[in-house]
């Protein structure tokens, strides 16, 4: 290439000096054009320069511990994007760490330092470098090569060069600086999580995914129980590390591609990739038994926390997010309305429950039940457990008898779900002493009014007992196994006719259980005019008595009543070692919550809310 003076190169319209206006211009066209992302606008100016300059390669290279291709305009397809080599393995080592560019026609001529292994390899002759600055930022190398030797650079050829090098350096900082901003409006300050707007961003990309891969996932709304209390006693300084040490951990206890977000104050949100219900409640669960087992370091000490959780999952053609952050909200009312410290999963609001449903699940056989052990507090020996309806819905999701036993009540069909609960029940008795299961074991099961007036399904009931205490493999004496529970919710008309309708189960042997005892004046008349074998303790009592020592008495005395009375107690929703401990100092005798075990649905093995 003959070089030549400024003077001589603007001679004729087709000089190098008009064709470097040209390409002058071309390059303002590009970086004035609309509708073009940061990177494209990159790309762009990176092909429109080598074109320009004959370029068969033009790379813009990032240093760190490693070179870093991060854009390339290739036309030979020889040295794809992204390449990550040893920073001494590219000629533009020099250029970086010197911060002065470099034209070099022929790499033949400077073996020692320049013609490196990627160079020869690729066949490249020569080469132009040069630094970009990117505001600060030091780290961006320009760099051009052709497969054939060149005469040096002319003086428009390298102005050319260093005007595109300072305006990529420009469009770097930019974009930087964009996404510096993008990531401060979208990130909780505190806690480094994404805050709720782009929590809420998110969710309509994970919304709008879940229809293409054809996996759901589940939602789960997180709120640290007590929390005011934190900042109230120790100030709002350690509140904030206890909130960062929160995150910390939620991060570290989810799955890879699973994600949380502060949500706001003391409440965070999860999303888990194509989990169930069930699956999320399940890793609630163990993020909540970490929290449990590990206070949280802070500059005042060690603080325990634990929190309340509402969960639901949602599938591809399921409700948009506003629908599921109500549901998963709702939920999270719930746990916190039950006493706090657990998790509880929402029933999804576009299952509309009514007669057809309900008969539905009845006629296809979709009714069934979950069985929660019961453990002896000081032997910590399983001696019961209890059977809790469920249905089944039509796409496999499992709705707790809470959401349904009203309505089922109300449409006169609660006596059926019961029929098929107990039949459940008594064939897993009878398989369980079949296969060697102590006799005494206890087996307790909700019974509605509606069940035990229907004298149709109270004689088949005891005809299908009788039968299966026939051909029982164990030898039974006079109480049976099946243990009755009756509720506070049940409104009963007449305690003389619910009397007459559990006799010809007191007279077959079954036992009976006063449910969530301590709820409710009816509690008190069942227990005067029945006879009960067990009580049990209402939950709210057990989860309020290490904080409360008047509910602590009122626990003590109702163990002290049962005991002189000959009656076994029950202590509902025991979540902890300490509780139980407690529980069993009182004198209550038996104990039912997660810390001895979750409902499992019968015949699955599968752990449920």
């Amino acid at each position: 290439m003959v070089r030549v003076n400024e003077s001589d190169q603007c001679a004729s319209a087709t000089s190098p000096c008009s064709a470097h206006v040209d390409r002058l211009n071309a390059l303002w066209k590009l970086s004035v054009q609309r509708g073009l992302s940061d990177p494209e606008r990159i790309r762009g100016m990176l092909d429109m320069a080598a074109r320009a300059l004959d370029m068969d390669l033009v790379v813009l290279g990032e240093f760190g511990e490693a070179y870093t291709a991060r854009y390339v305009s290739d036309r030979l397809g020889i040295f794809p994007e992204g390449t990550v080599l040893a920073a001494d393995a590219m000629p533009c080592r020099d250029v970086h760490l010197k911060r002065t560019a470099m034209h070099v026609a022929d790499l033949g001529t400077r073996p020692d330092d320049l013609a490196h292994g990627m160079t020869t390899r690729l066949g490249l002759s020569s080469y132009s470098g040069l630094p970009v600055a990117a505001g600060d930022e030091a780290r961006w190398v320009l760099a051009f090569f052709r497969r054939h030797a060149a005469a040096p650079a002319m003086d428009t050829d390298a102005a050319y060069m260093e005007l595109v090098a300072d305006w990529l350096g420009n469009a770097l900082h930019q974009s930087a600086q964009k996404d510096r901003l993008q990531r401060m409006a979208l990130t909780d300050a505190l806690t480094g999580l994404p805050n709720r707007r782009a929590a809420e961003e998110r969710l309509q990309t994970e919304k709008a995914r879940a229809p293409r891969d054809a996996r759901g996932f589940a939602l789960a709304l997180v709120d640290l129980d007590h929390f005011k209390t934190v900042n109230d006693r120790y100030g709002h300084a350690v509140g904030d590390e206890a909130l960062e040490a929160t995150a910390r951990r939620f991060e570290s206890g989810l799955r890879e591609g699973d994600w949380v977000a502060r949500w706001g104050g003391e409440t965070f949100l999860i999303v888990l990739h194509g989990s169930t219900a069930r699956d999320a409640a399940a890793a609630l669960e163990r993020l909540a038994g970490m929290m449990r087992s590990a206070p949280v370091r802070t500059a005042v000490g060690a603080i325990s926390l634990s929190f309340s959780a509402g969960v639901a999952a949602f599938g591809a053609n399921d409700a948009d997010v506003p629908r599921m952050l109500e549901e998963t909200g709702a939920a999270l009312q719930r746990a916190k309305a039950e006493g706090r410290d657990q998790i509880r999963v929402a029933v999804p609001t576009h299952v509309q429950w009514n007669s057809t449903v309900l008969r539905q699940a009845l006629a296809q056989d979709r009714i069934r039940h979950a069985s929660q052990p019961i453990v002896d507090l000081r032997s910590g020996r399983a001696v019961a457990d209890e059977a809790l309806a469920r249905i089944e819905t039509e796409t496999g999701d499992i709705v707790e008898a809470k959401d349904f036993v009203d309505l089922a009540e109300g449409l006169g069909l609660m006596a059926e779900i019961d029929r098929k609960v107990i039949c459940d029940v008594m064939q897993r008795c009878v398989t369980r002493m079949d296969q060697g299961g102590a006799t005494d074991f206890a087996h307790f099961v909700n019974v509605s009014p509606q069940f035990l007036a229907r004298r149709d399904l109270v004689d088949e009931m005891l005809e299908n007992a009788l039968g299966y205490c026939q051909g029982c493999g164990a030898t039974l004496g006079p109480t049976k196994p099946i243990v009755l529970e009756l509720t506070e919710r049940q409104r009963i008309v007449s305690l003389a006719k619910l009397r007459a309708d559990l006799q010809p189960f007191i007279d077959f042997g079954f036992r009976l259980a006063l449910d969530d005892f301590g709820s409710g004046y009816s509690s008190y008349l069942y227990l005067a005019h029945l006879p009960v074998s067990f009580l049990k303790i209402e939950g709210w009592l057990v989860s309020n008595m290490r904080l409360d020592r008047k509910v602590a008495g009122i626990v003590e005395s109702l163990a002290d009543f049962a005991r002189k009375e000959g009656v076994l107690t029950v202590a509902e929703h025991v979540e902890d070692a300490d509780t139980a401990r407690m529980l069993a100092d009182m004198g209550v005798d038996y104990g039912q919550g997660w810390h001895f075990g979750r409902p499992s649905l019968a015949g699955s093995g599968h752990e449920l809310e």
